[in-house]
């Protein structure tokens, strides 16, 4: 497994973003997938030992397709050059939230947690309450020095506090979100090394797992739209 092969691949689809070069190199893009999948398995075993719950996935099952949809995008270029892939109980769904894995070189890597979907109403709701009711839990995962050094929540919010919750509440700006998450940077250089990586990238999710912990919490009973 080699993940600059990764970042070769990716980079070259990036300067060649068309169909005729995809399935010119399709063997490549083969090759390129196979070691993604190879790293998502390594990971996966450095990530169950601090959460088993991950352990029984399947990588193929994990990662997302490099078509896009251009249908309403000014952006018609038929991929993304990027490999993607979201680590959690439940496999790539959004929820329960897991550990997200994006691959994309110009530096523009990084890994993920948390909620990056804002359309479940109800999703957004179960957090909101959650930490309208457990503030000081919120605050104590949030500004935990370790926690801090490396993350910053971000995520989609609303102008104001929304109806129906305090406006003086001392989690008010958390509870305008609408979706809740965490980026953390990676630079190319740092996919290079193959065990540094991995390494680093374990480390970074173990530290992000009680926010992980505390969202699905939030979102315990939850069920996804059907169609």
């Amino acid at each position: 497994m080699n993940t600059r092969n990764i970042v070769d691949y990716l980079t070259a689809l990036n300067m060649n973003n068309n169909r005729e070069w995809y399935h010119a190199n399709k063997d490549a893009c083969k090759k390129a997938n196979a070691d993604f999948e190879e790293l998502l398995q390594i990971l996966m075993l450095e990530i169950g030992k601090f959460d088993s719950s991950i352990l029984h996935n399947n990588p193929k099952d994990l990662t997302f397709k490099l078509v896009r949809d251009t249908r309403f995008s000014h952006d018609k270029s038929p991929y993304n050059p990027a490999f993607r892939a979201h680590i959690s109980s439940m496999g790539k769904l959004p929820v329960p939230v897991g550990y997200y894995i994006m691959i994309k070189p110009g530096n523009q890597s990084f890994l993920g947690g948390g909620l990056f979907a804002d359309m479940f109403k109800d999703a957004t709701n179960r957090i909101r309450d959650y930490i309208a009711r457990n503030g000081d839990e919120w605050e104590n995962i949030v500004h935990a020095p370790e926690f801090e050094k490396h993350f910053a929540v971000q995520g989609t919010a609303l102008k104001n506090v929304p109806a129906g919750y305090d406006k003086e509440h001392p989690q008010a700006e958390y509870l305008k979100y609408k979706s809740w998450y965490l980026e953390y940077p990676i630079q190319d250089e740092e996919l290079y090394s193959t065990d540094t990586f991995i390494a680093k990238a374990a480390e970074i999710f173990r530290i992000m797992k009680p926010f992980n912990d505390c969202l699905n919490r939030a979102l315990e009973g939850f069920q996804m739209p059907t169609r």
